[in-house]
């Protein structure tokens, strides 16, 4: 799937891209009162850019320039922009 068909919503999405961008990671407090380390990545690819969120080991799995495939990913909109996110039932794969 390319990064320009994405939309809002859909599950078990599976595309590739290369890490554009990673921000400083913040810490944010969970429902379950847990703190957890968060990341809005951009990934690219031949179509266009997403952001892509990172949680905690995730973060830690790529670098700037990675090329990676998320499997089984699914899509939400934050704030009316488009997030791409790896989900408990999805994977980053680092393809280097």
């Amino acid at each position: 799937m390319k990064i320009s068909e994405l939309k809002d919503g859909m599950r078990k999405v599976n595309v590739e891209g290369i890490i554009l961008e990673i921000p400083e990671p913040r810490t944010v407090t969970l429902r379950s009162g847990q703190k957890a380390r968060v990341v809005d990545c951009i990934l690219q690819d031949a179509s266009g850019t997403v952001k892509l969120s990172l949680w905690d080991d995730d973060i830690s799995k790529v670098q700037l320039g990675s090329r990676v495939r998320i499997e089984n990913g699914y899509t939400n909109s934050f704030r009316g922009e488009l997030k791409l996110n790896v989900g408990k039932y999805g994977r980053l794969i680092n393809l280097e």
